[in-house]
């Protein structure tokens, strides 16, 4: 039985890519699934093997990347909504993972291609679903056309028991008086996902602490050097949310090479447990 501070440790299939091997790159113009890619080799398991894998190993919480499906199809999705249900493990958020609603000539259509993606995470009974604010450098102008935008993905999904939320990625969302912003403008409607690499630069700090009262969730990426954990900057991150107010779930996030994906997911997890006393 995991414990209460267990409970708030999630994984997203970002972390699995050489598990899976496969992506299905996004074409905008299309609500099709591309054809697959071995972007990472040829991979060892299937999406629909990723439940049994991530309980094997522990955890009850994922994440899935929208490039990660292979399918959009209503079978496929009910045979993996069945996996996470039998696996016990929660389907935590749908990182949809393209688009631009800032775009000034290609707006409207990722709008539509997003809120296709919106309804997937509804068929998969997700929590959560992650749209990107925009792409465009911030301005009155951009940031306004973002808020008008999520609106109307918002209203799209209403009566839904998906939440939607955005994260502090990309250009049009570089501090807090950005993500502030958006968020302010829409009155609550729309949660935040807080990812810890996504700022750089010497305040990242002050900035992340900012904005961590206000995250619902959580992208907990750590650095590695020659295979070891940077405790220091992991440390810091982890006690600014925490210091925030932030009681949320942990995703884990991995990309370094060394060691492999579920060795180093361990490790972000157990330094995580212990640091929250668990």
């Amino acid at each position: 039985m995991p414990t209460p501070t267990q409970e708030r440790i999630a994984v997203s299939t970002w972390s699995l890519h050489r598990l899976l091997g496969t992506t299905y790159p996004h074409d905008l113009s299309t609500t099709a699934i591309s054809e697959v890619q071995e972007t990472y080799g040829e991979g060892v398991e299937s999406l629909l093997d990723i439940p049994s894998v991530l309980n094997n190993h522990g955890y009850g919480r994922m994440e899935l990347v929208s490039f990660h499906l292979p399918s959009r199809d209503p079978v496929y999705l009910g045979e993996l909504r069945d996996q996470l249900d039998t696996c016990n493990v929660t389907l935590q958020t749908l990182l949809i993972d393209a688009g631009d609603i800032t775009h000034p000539e290609y707006g409207a259509r990722d709008e539509a291609w997003i809120a296709s993606w919106i309804d997937i995470a509804n068929a998969l009974g997700a929590q959560h679903a992650r749209i990107i604010a925009g792409k465009q450098k911030p301005s009155r102008e951009t940031l306004d056309r973002s808020v008008a935008a999520l609106r109307r993905l918002l209203d799209h999904n209403a009566g839904s028991t998906v939440r939607l939320t955005t994260e502090n990625w990309f250009d049009l969302l570089p501090s807090p008086q950005e993500v502030n912003y958006v968020l302010d403008a829409l009155g609550g409607e729309l949660g935040l996902l807080g990812d810890f690499g996504n700022w750089r630069g010497d305040g990242k700090y002050a900035d992340l602490a900012q904005i961590f009262g206000r995250a619902e969730l959580c992208h907990a990426k750590a650095g590695f050097i020659d295979g070891d954990l940077d405790a220091a900057d992991y440390g810091k991150c982890v006690d600014l949310a925490e210091a925030a107010g932030y009681t949320g779930p942990y995703t884990l996030i991995f990309d370094s090479e060394t060691p492999n994906e579920l060795s180093g997911l361990a490790i972000e997890r157990d330094f995580i447990v212990s640091r929250l006393g668990g």
